[in-house]
């Protein structure tokens, strides 16, 4: 069992900078893969990034290539996603996600947080 707390989201002009953190509890964070979603209004959930359980393997949505980084911090149990360039279209709910089976499905995941919202204006 695994728990997700999301933060540092928040209202940003386009072309602006932010890191979501993404804080786990329990002891198995370190062989989970992980992920990061989002959810706009009227849209379905899409696939923002994802982070094998080494950190050695990562794997971005089209829309976000080359502006967005997922990182993981065993240490801390942590994920971060840096999000750079920021567009208006990047405006959602951010979700963090654990996948414990390692299924290496990008959209597979089995525990997830309560998302943080992420605004980007004009």
């Amino acid at each position: 069992q695994v728990q997700l707390e999301e933060s540092g989201g928040g209202l940003v002009q386009a072309g602006g900078s932010l890191r979501l953190s993404c804080a786990a509890s329990g002891r198995a964070f370190s062989v989970y893969d992980m992920g990061w979603l989002r959810q706009a209004p009227g849209k379905e959930r899409e696939f923002v990034a994802r982070i094998s359980w080494s950190g050695g393997s990562t794997n971005y949505g089209d829309s976000v290539k080359g502006r967005f980084t997922i990182s993981r911090d065993g240490a801390k149990n942590t994920v971060y996603l840096q999000m750079n360039s920021l567009k208006l279209e990047d405006t959602a709910v951010y979700y963090c996600a654990a996948d414990s089976r390692r299924t290496g499905i990008i959209r597979q995941y089995d525990y997830w947080g309560q998302g943080t919202q992420v605004t980007v204006s004009s």
